[in-house]
């Protein structure tokens, strides 16, 4: 005998909701092109349509170069001014992949996390988290654009070059991630409070120099 399923069909109301729903995640407001790049479309199809047989027969040679000269002005003073179009935030934190994991929590979450792993005398998920939060903090803030795979001290030396009078910290900070991460040895509260004091700080900062 084949088995009997009920299909259960929406009704409009709750279709609609169903597709609210879905089109509110993250991945689809992480896939809109930039400002940058609507521009240089835009930009690209008006040229596509003045260089073409039909308007260029009309406009004439020297109309169609003094306009391409404008536009082309037009953009470097963009740049200059605006500067080179930078990756969307919403980008960015989309990366999941830091300090070798698969992790989308941004800044606040992971600090939250290592706070209650702290309460919990958690030490060494503590330290994990919140290192792990000052490197979160530093890329949503685009301080720091860690490649894929970064080490916690790369990371550390990135964030220097924002931070000078902060290296060492910095620098302690990532050793006590890697002693506890890698080298399994047991972190403290003194460890996790030098972390979490590290972090208020850098959170506190303006930066002196965001690399280009």
């Amino acid at each position: 005998m084949i088995p009997r399923f009920d299909l259960f069909v929406p009704d409009g109301d709750e279709a609609r909701r169903w597709a609210e729903e879905e089109l509110s995640n993250p991945r689809y407001a992480d896939a809109k092109p930039t400002w940058f790049d609507l521009v240089a479309r835009d930009v690209g199809r008006f040229l596509a349509d003045l260089f073409s047989s039909e308007n260029g027969a009309n406009v004439g040679p020297s109309a169609l170069i003094i306009v391409t000269v404008i536009i082309v002005a037009a953009l470097i003073t963009a740049l200059v001014i605006w500067g080179r179009p930078r990756n969307s935030r919403a980008v960015r934190r989309a990366r999941a992949d830091l300090l070798g994991a698969s992790d989308d929590r941004t800044a606040a979450q992971l600090r939250s996390d290592a706070e209650r792993r702290a309460r919990e005398g958690d030490w060494d998920s503590a330290t994990i988290l919140r290192y792990r939060a000052i490197a979160r903090s530093l890329w949503e803030r685009d301080l720091i654009d860690p490649a894929p795979g970064a080490t916690a001290q790369s990371i550390a030396r990135d964030a220097s070059a924002v931070f000078a009078d902060e290296a060492d910290a910095l620098r302690r900070a990532a050793g006590a991630f890697d002693d506890v991460r890698y080298l399994e040895r047991q972190a403290t509260s003194e460890t996790y409070r030098e972390l979490a004091e590290t972090d208020d700080r850098l959170r506190a900062r303006r930066p002196e120099a965001v690399p280009a």
